[in-house]
Formats: structure tokens, C-alpha cells, sequence
């Protein structure tokens, strides 16, 4: 008994930091079609915001909507650096850079058609956020979109801000 819970203990303290930063086995592509290594992602030490989203999806267009109006004061007060993961297949791929265009939106934006980077972090519907520290390691994330969330977002930044 006493391996068995040795066992459960360690594992699941493997699979949690193992999901602390960001996976070093995946590449997508960005919409210049440049490879992004995700594990080389960065911010220079400040905080970074990986938020995973779809053509398809009207709370994650409505959280990046938001975000791109309070983009620029978040980036004053913290130097955040947002981006945006596209999880649409090959089928809708093709939506993504006119969408983007006419949001004009200021973040990289990277894409996930095959579900890579998804699976990698056990993305399951989005849009799903996550907050990185200055390390690159993953200290917040929340599931789904409702207006007034990106203030909790935006409170998680400050603290790392401060730090």
C-alpha cells in the first residue's frame, strides 16, 4: 500500500511539473508560414499570455476582442506579450489570417491545425488562457469566456508584475 501511494504521489507530481512550462517537442507555424519552436517562445522575462482560439468559436473571438481593446495598457504596465493559437483544422485554416486582418489585431499569432500544441498542454475547449511567468512557467489558466474575465486575467498580471 505503502508503494502504491509512493507510486500515485510521484506521478502526480511528475505530470504536474511536467505541465508547468511549456512542451519543447512542438513547432506550428505562423501566418507568414515561419516555424515557431514553442518551447523557444519567450517574453524576455516578462509575463506572456497563451491563449488557444478558433474562427469557429464566438467566446473566443469575443476574449480576444476584448483583450486587443486593454492590449496596449497591459503591455505599458507589465510588458505582457499575448499569443494567440488558431486550433482550426486544415478545413478553416484558411479563415484565420483574414479574421485576424480585420481585427487588426497586435498579437503573434501562431496555428494549430493538427492539434499539437492543443494536445500538448491538454487543451480540451476553448478558449482556454494561460498566463506564463517571466520563466516561462504556466502560473494561471481559465476555460471558456464570459465579459469581465479578462479583469481576473488582468489581476493574475498584475501580481506577476509586481513580483
Amino acid at each position: 500500500m505503502k508503494n502504491l501511494f509512493t507510486t500515485f504521489i510521484t506521478l502526480f507530481l511528475f505530470s504536474t511539473v511536467a505541465f508547468c512550462q511549456l512542451p519543447n517537442n512542438v513547432s506550428l507555424k505562423d501566418m507568414d508560414g515561419k516555424t515557431v519552436d514553442i518551447s523557444k517562445l519567450s517574453n524576455n522575462g516578462k509575463p506572456m499570455i497563451i491563449s488557444f482560439w478558433a474562427t469557429w468559436c464566438k467566446p473566443c473571438k469575443e476574449e480576444l476582442n476584448t483583450m486587443a481593446e486593454l492590449y496596449d495598457d497591459w503591455v505599458d504596465e507589465t510588458g505582457v506579450k499575448l499569443v494567440a493559437v488558431s486550433i482550426d483544422d486544415a478545413r478553416s485554416t484558411g479563415r484565420v489570417e483574414p479574421y485576424v486582418n480585420q481585427q487588426a489585431w497586435d498579437y503573434q499569432i501562431l496555428l494549430d491545425p493538427n492539434g499539437d500544441l492543443k494536445r500538448a498542454m491538454n487543451v480540451n475547449n476553448v478558449p482556454h488562457t494561460f498566463l506564463l511567468d517571466g520563466k516561462g512557467n504556466i502560473v494561471w489558466d481559465h476555460n471558456n469566456y464570459a465579459a469581465g474575465d479578462e479583469k481576473k486575467l488582468y489581476a493574475e498580471l498584475l501580481k506577476l508584475s509586481k513580483k
